[in-house]
């Protein structure tokens, strides 16, 4: 493949990424070897260049291309949230051709879809029965209508919360058919405030939200995790906890102390635990729901639950990152990028300087650099308020303002997305 590459480039062939030059050169390699098999032989000849260079020409036309992110927001949603590992390009890849997606190969019968992916949050969770959707929206959602459809839904005022793109969850509540019933204050929630709502016999779960994008601080309370189960428990009604991003390796990085791990809301005593597969999980867009398996069984039959359902492609990429983090903690830290670049130390930051420079005096030459400490966030939703030390590049050209600056790293080939840091064009070199 390395001498492909260089002859590529001594071709001078269009490229928008090395991703895509990969994938149009291993497709086109499929092919030949396809038709070889097939007795028409073929060669590395003019043909085959061409090929490579026509669909080359395609990848520039379509809107969602290759971009450098140099923002400090580690999963930043406008940039498509955590980029995937090259296990989970790779599966994807595979599966966009014909695969077994509902179908079991030692039987010939038609199978449960997605099983690999459920069995393995299972296992890396600790929960009976698992079963995935095609974001964490549509989790809840599921969850809700599934549980409580005509009933009520108890939840504290204080997570009654507003996510971008307008996700209110009074209206999710709405939309699911329930009727929401309110506990507490915005700031304090008690035992016996959602003790006293559990009284009302039409009251099918309660639910508990990730305050995702804002911290409520100072004079506040709630009850834990373990106490709402054991309440739950005691009257018998299901207990639903979304906690947003959903760590299962990584809760020991930076930026990440005050965020809930998936196995701990699950021994915690929670029936149902849902959060997103493209958050600290670090894989493709998904909604992941994990707990007992009665529930479970009942999302799984539900009318909404082929509308919300994966694609193969997504399946195979959420399964391919899970099997990072069935390796173990410190091997997921290192091979999931998205928790890889949370880890990254200042020193590592450093190594990394000379090669963005190097990259940004390329797009324009008359750029002067200077290396910077910064802040990165983790994005998203999870740890609104914790910043993350880090370093940056501070980018000037004279007679350039730094938002223009910023627009032109954003329109260049590929695109660059800085920040406007201290008056100045910044590229955070996290994000990187």
């Amino acid at each position: 493949m390395n001498r492909l590459f260089e002859e590529a480039a001594r071709r001078g062939l269009p490229t928008v990424s090395q991703e895509a030059l990969r994938l149009c050169l291993s497709r086109a390699l499929d092919r030949l070897r396809q038709d070889c098999l097939a007795g028409t032989p073929r060669e590395l000849d003019e043909a085959f260049w061409q090929e490579i260079t026509d669909a080359l020409h395609v990848v520039p036309a379509i809107s969602l291309q290759e971009v450098r992110n140099g923002t400090g927001v580690v999963l930043h949603t406008n940039l498509g949230r955590a980029p995937w590992a090259p296990e989970a390009v790779a599966a994807a890849a595979q599966a966009a051709q014909a695969t077994p997606v509902e179908m079991d190969l030692q039987t010939g019968k038609r199978g449960r879809r997605g099983a690999g992916g459920e069995d393995a949050l299972t296992a890396l969770t600790g929960a009976e029965a698992a079963f995935m959707v095609n974001n964490n929206a549509s989790a809840v959602l599921l969850a809700l209508f599934a549980l409580a459809r005509g009933q009520k839904v108890i939840v504290a005022r204080g997570e009654l919360v507003e996510i971008g793109g307008s996700y209110r969850m009074p209206e999710v509540v709405k939309a699911a058919g329930a009727t929401m019933l309110e506990v507490g204050t915005t700031n304090r929630v008690h035992l016996h405030d959602y003790e006293e709502a559990l009284a009302d016999p039409d009251v099918a779960c309660v639910f508990k939200a990730h305050t995702s994008n804002f911290r409520v601080e100072g004079f506040t309370g709630e009850p834990s995790v373990e106490e709402l189960a054991a309440l739950c428990k005691k009257h018998a009604v299901p207990f639903v906890y979304d906690i947003g991003s959903g760590i299962l390796c990584g809760a020991e990085l930076p930026g990440l102390a005050k965020e809930s791990t998936v196995r701990s809301a699950v021994e915690g005593g929670c029936d149902l635990v849902t959060f997103s597969g493209d958050k600290l999980l670090g894989g493709p867009q998904a909604g992941l729901i994990v707990g007992a398996r009665p529930l479970v069984e009942k999302l799984r039959r539900c009318m909404l639950a082929r509308c919300l359902r994966l694609d193969k492609t997504l399946l195979a990429a959420l399964e391919a990152t899970l099997a990072l983090h069935a390796l173990g903690e410190e091997e997921a830290r290192c091979r999931v990028p998205s928790l890889r670049r949370l880890g990254l130390t200042v020193d590592d930051l450093t190594a990394m300087a000379k090669e963005a420079g190097e990259f940004l005096l390329h797009v324009d030459s008359d750029f002067e650099l200077e290396t910077v400490s910064c802040a990165s966030k983790v994005g998203s939703g999870a740890s609104p308020t914790e910043e993350i030390p880090s370093l940056g590049l501070k980018i000037i050209k004279k007679g350039t303002s730094a938002e223009g600056l910023v627009a032109l790293l954003r329109q260049g080939t590929p695109p660059i997305f800085a920040r406007v840091q201290d008056g100045a064009a910044l590229v955070d070199l996290r994000t990187w």
